[in-house]
């Protein structure tokens, strides 16, 4: 009899075992398997493009940090001057009109006190030394165009404003008042 006992133990044991096996692997088969954590992406940043809504501005002349600046539509010659760090004390700001608005791939010049021709009293408008640029010139400056007087000077700074900056003297041939007679006569006069 004692041999039985003792298979009788090693069925138990055995049982026992094999039990616990079971529960134990019920439990981590029963268990939901975690997906593996897959290594973070990397995305390339995107490439920035000027908005719609922002004009690239150059500033030029009299102005703290002369270069190019980005504006938000509806900017002025002041944002653009303000952007540039201001005109030094040398700028003749009574010859640039602040108030105008830029246009895309417009230059800004402001001009240096000295700059203006010989003989002009100050207060009274000079004669520039250099061409009149199209894009950042007042309603005085092209007045003073031979044969444009402040009817057609308007209509330039209207085709300015609508149209944005000249890129070339011949686009002055669009505006009406202007034809190739005239054209021919300020050609010399002006510059985008």
């Amino acid at each position: 009899m004692p041999e039985i006992t003792l298979d009788r133990r090693r069925v138990l044991v055995v049982a026992l075992v094999l039990v616990v096996v079971l529960a134990l692997g019920g439990r981590l088969l029963s268990r939901p398997r975690q997906a593996p954590v897959p290594p973070p992406v990397r995305v390339a940043a995107p490439v920035r493009t000027t908005p719609a809504s922002q004009l690239l501005v150059h500033v030029v002349g009299a102005v703290r940090r002369p270069g190019l600046y980005r504006l938000d539509e509806g900017a002025r010659v002041a944002d653009a001057l303000a952007r540039a760090g201001g005109p030094t004390r040398k700028a003749q700001l009574a010859l640039v009109n602040l108030a105008a608005r830029v246009a895309d791939g417009e230059q800004v010049v402001v001009p240096r006190r000295g700059a203006a021709a010989a003989g002009a009293s100050p207060g009274t408008p000079s004669t520039q030394s250099g061409p009149v640029h199209l894009n950042t010139a007042t309603m005085e400056q092209l007045d003073a165009l031979p044969g444009v007087g402040p009817v057609t000077a308007q209509k330039i700074l209207d085709y300015r404003q609508q149209h944005g900056a000249f890129g070339t003297v011949d686009e002055l041939d669009a505006i009406p008042g202007i034809g190739p007679a005239r054209l021919a006569q300020i050609r010399e006069l002006v510059a985008p």
